[in-house]
């Protein structure tokens, strides 16, 4: 990790120790300017406090089930909700869409190739089908899968499977407000108990969320993953990288990790998947489009299983689920995600967000991740027991007051276990994900000023208890209601 980065982290925390913070100019430099013109606008919707009380309550208390013309500020998920280059929409318009070997496959699997390194790449139509189609094939009964954290599909995908998904992060990594470069990162010690322990042979794959979603958007350093590579080959098990987020992972490798910041984005990219024998993709990330995934891998003999299924429940394997523009709109957003200035733009501005928060008080995830602030909702609601949800009521009461949409990650997405039982879970987090390309500073100041005001309010939030759930993915569809 380079100086400079722990030299402004010990500043900062030694300002808020001395309850005197230097302001954000000082700490961090100057105006951020988007890295892009604007020349589409969608216009947005202002509601008032009382028709949002009315629609939360016919929503079920689910933001999830909002209809998006209702929220002002959407920061539910970065996912599929960015905006599109206009070099992406010139080359969906040129696309083939021919059912078998159409070009737009050609160049789609020219750039995942380019960037991955991985030999065999199948189109899926967004992460979660790379996931079913990789799960199925490896995962049994009695499996486990080790990852630093699973993140609510990728869980969901392997229990459907009735292996476990067994989370292996460091500590540093369950601690909100601990300062640590790569919180993301697996614990080493603790994989290598779980192969003596649990067997290879009960092992079919070792996987690495990178950026870690569920841990806060924390980044894992190229150390670990050339650690957990080694440790899985000396045993022959596959290591898979969930690539979701790669772009914005190398982007803190170069600007944190000794050796990396002469290097670019792309090539730091390329180590890390040279030391991988597959990825999963959601596109939709760091692929800079609307829809669309792939798996990627070199094993020949998976990757003829993989294509059987994939013609099974996506399509051929030259579409796999996917539009021959989306296929053309993913191979450019790919080296659109690993372009230095977006990347300087978009971790910069997510951290300008959760400066201001910190400044006012507010408890965060530290240090901000990539793609996302995320608000320790156990700190600010004490009052609130895990089991009553303190992060869905968060992430209520911002809907309530300032119309913005966010998503938790505690004990309704990650509580229910394959059994029925219930347990908290490990951290009680509101996510706030920023769509790539999306939304101004202005909007981002605004949003601060909507958080900062429910922090104010925070004494006055009540828990909430669950009225009706499916048995997968709960947090999606569920109905609650708030506790008296």
């Amino acid at each position: 990790m380079s100086n400079s980065f722990y030299d402004k982290i010990l500043s900062y925390k030694k300002k808020q120790e001395e309850k005197n913070p230097m302001d954000l100019e000082e700490f961090y430099g100057n105006t951020i300017i988007e890295p892009f013109r604007i020349r589409s606008v969608e216009p947005i919707r202002f509601t008032t406090m009382a028709e949002r009380t009315e629609l939360l309550k016919q929503a079920g208390y689910n933001p999830f089930l909002l209809k998006a013309e209702d929220v002002l500020i959407d920061l539910l998920t970065d996912s599929g909700t960015g905006a599109m280059s206009s070099a992406q929409w010139s080359a969906m318009i040129a696309s083939d869409e021919s059912y078998a070997g159409a070009s737009s496959f050609y160049k789609f699997e020219s750039a995942v190739r380019d960037i991955t390194g991985f030999k065999h790449v199948i189109p899926t139509h967004q992460g979660r089908a790379a996931e079913n189609i990789l799960f199925t094939t490896i995962a049994k009964k009695g499996d486990v899968i080790p990852n630093n954290t699973h993140f609510d599909t990728t869980r969901a995908h392997v229990e459907h499977n009735e292996a476990e998904a067994l989370d292996l992060v460091i500590e540093e990594g369950k601690e909100p407000q601990k300062i640590h470069p790569f919180k993301g990162n697996m614990d080493i010690e603790k994989l290598e108990e779980t192969i003596e322990k649990r067997g290879v042979e009960n092992i079919p794959a070792i996987m690495i969320t990178a950026t870690n979603n569920s841990g806060g958007g924390q980044p894992v350093s190229m150390k670990n993953i050339r650690q957990v590579s080694k440790v899985a080959r000396k045993h022959g098990i596959p290591f898979f990288i969930d690539a979701c987020r790669f772009a914005e992972n190398s982007w803190f490798i170069k600007t944190r990790e000794e050796g990396y910041e002469n290097k670019t984005p792309k090539e730091i990219a390329k180590e890390m998947f040279k030391y991988a024998d597959g990825c999963t993709m959601s596109a939709k990330k760091d692929g800079m489009s609307n829809i669309g995934g792939f798996l990627a891998m070199n094993d020949d003999e998976l990757a003829k299983k993989c294509r059987s299924l994939t013609t099974l429940t996506e399509g051929f394997p030259t579409y796999g689920g996917m539009a021959g523009y989306d296929m053309e709109a993913v191979a450019i957003g790919l080296y659109e995600a690993l372009d230095e200035g977006y990347l300087r733009y978009r971790i910069r501005s997510t951290a300008y967000l959760g400066e201001k928060l910190a400044f006012a008080g507010i408890s965060i995830v530290q240090p901000v991740g990539g793609h996302a602030v995320y608000i320790d909702a156990k700190k600010m609601l004490p009052q609130i027991p895990p089991l009553e949800y303190p992060a869905w009521s968060l992430a209520n009461a911002l809907y309530l007051i300032g119309g913005i949409r966010s998503v938790e990650i505690g004990s309704v997405m990650f509580g229910l276990q394959p059994d029925g039982t219930e347990k908290p879970a490990p951290m009680e987090l509101v996510r706030l994900a920023i769509p790539r390309r999306v939304y101004t500073q202005s909007h981002v100041d605004y949003l601060a000023e909507a958080v900062i005001e429910t922090y104010h309010q925070r004494e006055k939030l009540k828990g909430y208890k669950v009225v009706s759930e499916p048995t997968v993915l709960r947090h999606f569809s569920a109905k609650l209601e708030p506790l008296e």
